[in-house]
């Protein structure tokens, strides 16, 4: 985390909180060849969060493959639940569409 001198008190300084709150993460999956199942993930602001970080937390935290492609994370399988779970811990905002 960045350290940002603004002349407030740390208590009152959420502007990453705020940003996380405020950013709209869709997951959703997608039907490949042969039948895959693929999880999409989008809505980052890539000037707030490193894609291929979260990527990788995202995998660790799913046990599943995945990449970063056109400012989005894709998960090998369904991985919905668990994303959202992950992603609302990390204090995002999460919608998952069917």
């Amino acid at each position: 985390m960045k350290k940002v001198i603004t002349g407030l008190p740390d208590e009152l300084f959420a502007l990453e909180e705020i940003s996380k709150e405020q950013q709209v993460i869709k997951i959703y999956t997608d039907k490949r060849r042969y039948g895959k199942t693929v999880t999409i993930i989008e809505g980052f602001d890539p000037k707030d969060v490193d894609l291929k970080d979260m990527a990788r937390a995202l995998r660790k935290k799913t046990a599943s493959g995945g990449t970063v492609k056109d400012g989005r994370i894709e998960l090998q399988g369904d991985q919905r639940e668990k994303a959202r779970k992950f992603l609302e811990s990390q204090g995002y905002t999460v919608e998952i569409i069917e």
